[in-house]
Formats: C-alpha cells, sequence, structure tokens
C-alpha cells in the first residue's frame, strides 16, 4: 500500500512539473538560401524582384532594356560593371550612366535585399523615383528618388560625411549608432519600410535611421539637401525601385518585397 502511495506521488509530482515547465519554443525556420523564399515568407505576402538568374522585371531608366554594358547577373547576384575612366560629373556619377530599375511602381512596401561592395565603392537604392521627372531633371539616366546609401566607409571619400555613409538616407539624415557594418567584400542585408509619410532604414537586423516626410524637421533638411532645387523632389508617389549606377563594381541579391 505504501509502495502504491509512493509511486502515485511520483506520478503526479511528474505531471504538475509537466505542467508548469514553459513549453520549448520552435526552433526558427532556417533563413532561405539566396534569391529564395522561405514559406514564410511567401505566407507573409514577400515576393522575389530577382530570380538569381535574368533581370527579368527591370530595365535601364530611361531605356526600353537593361543597358548590359551596365548590369550583368554573375553567381545570383546583379553586378554593376565598373565604368573606368569615363566622364564623370561633379558628384562622381558618370556622365552616360545606366541606373538600373523595376519595370513595376510602388506605393507602400518593405523591401530588402543583400548587398556589397569592392574597396572604395560608391552605389545605392533609390525608391519613389519618377522616371518622368529623373529624365527632365538628370538627363544622364541617373534616377531622382529617396536613396539608401551603399559604401565603402573607410574609402571613399564620400564616408566623411555623416549623411552619405552607408545607410544613411543620402544627404538628408545619416545612420544612428546603432548601425554596424560588415567588412568590404562581405554581405550586408538592408530593410527600407515605406508606408505613408513613413520611411525606415534598416542595416544587419538593426534600425538605423527614420523619418516622416511633411514635418517641419524633414522640410528643414530637404532645403538644406542637394535636392532643394527639384521641383516635386519629395512628393509621394508610386514610384520605382532604382539600383544606382554610380561607376563602382557593387552587387546585389536577394531583392524582396512585399505590399499592404
Amino acid at each position: 500500500m505504501i509502495r502504491a502511495q509512493l509511486i502515485l506521488c511520483v506520478a503526479l509530482a511528474g505531471a504538475a512539473s509537466a505542467q508548469t515547465r514553459p513549453a520549448t519554443p520552435p526552433l526558427p525556420s532556417p533563413p532561405a538560401p539566396p534569391n529564395q523564399l522561405t514559406a514564410e515568407e511567401r505566407a507573409a505576402g514577400w515576393r522575389l524582384l530577382f530570380d538569381g538568374r535574368t533581370l527579368a522585371g527591370w530595365r535601364g531608366l530611361g531605356y526600353d532594356s537593361v543597358p548590359s554594358a551596365h548590369w550583368v547577373v554573375v553567381d545570383g547576384a546583379i553586378k554593376k560593371i565598373a565604368s573606368g575612366n569615363v566622364p564623370k560629373l561633379p558628384d562622381g556619377q558618370p556622365r552616360q550612366g545606366g541606373d538600373l530599375m523595376t519595370v513595376a511602381t510602388f506605393g507602400d512596401f518593405e523591401l530588402t535585399w543583400e548587398w556589397k561592395v569592392t574597396p572604395g565603392a560608391n552605389s545605392g537604392v533609390k525608391y519613389n523615383v519618377s522616371e518622368e521627372l529623373s529624365m527632365a531633371q538628370a538627363p544622364n539616366h541617373a534616377a531622382l528618388g529617396f536613396e539608401y546609401q551603399m559604401l565603402d566607409d573607410d574609402r571613399h571619400e564620400d564616408g566623411k560625411l555623416p549623411t552619405h555613409r552607408a545607410g544613411a538616407l543620402y544627404d538628408l539624415v545619416a545612420p544612428n549608432a546603432a548601425k554596424r557594418l560588415h567588412p568590404v567584400g562581405e554581405w550586408n542585408h538592408s530593410r527600407v519600410i515605406f508606408r505613408g509619410n513613413h520611411g525606415e532604414h534598416w542595416l544587419n537586423g538593426a534600425k538605423i535611421l527614420e523619418f516622416d516626410l511633411g514635418t517641419a524637421l524633414m522640410d528643414s533638411l530637404l532645403a538644406a539637401s542637394k535636392y532643394r532645387a527639384i521641383p516635386g523632389f519629395a512628393e509621394r508617389r508610386n514610384g520605382h525601385i532604382v539600383l544606382q549606377d554610380h561607376g563602382d563594381e557593387v552587387y546585389f541579391r536577394s531583392i524582396k518585397v512585399r505590399e499592404p
């Protein structure tokens, strides 16, 4: 009888322990291989803007097709071919550039991508881009839009200016102290969130800046920037997403977008 009571007590104690022990959280899904979506991403509405093999869905800004002297797919990445010693504008861009833009346009969206630069390189991802405004104001096929700066901060001259460093909203908002940039030649992971008048830049898992269009602060930043003389630059629109041709060799992959 005593033995039976002991067995019952042990069983009840084990059951109570099992009820109070926190459940083991499920293991996170492994990240998708480059240029692929996980099941969770598909369920959340993400889609690829680059299939890892072709430039379907892209064309040159102001062109009917992809400027193949500027862009090529290599080893699952979009490569910006270095322009070499060609005539340049005062800001360093090629006088005859070849920015690469999505055929589709986007209003509210969330964008993620991976990128890496070569030593001393400069590039970026632009959004809220009007092709018509760009070609009217910058006939060298360079997009006008908000820019997520991609840069070798240590070697490029722009690294001396906080609002020109990697992750910045170019010439407007500098990244904060949470920024952690991977070494040149290694992949970085970036995210842009743009909903209504609110925007955010993320780098390698950290939010590094945010901004709100139409505020006194943003208006003052625009008035002090290189964009101040461009009518309609900061107007909210359904715009193209653009990979910048700044003449340097850079790489993009795993470009994903989702819309509300």
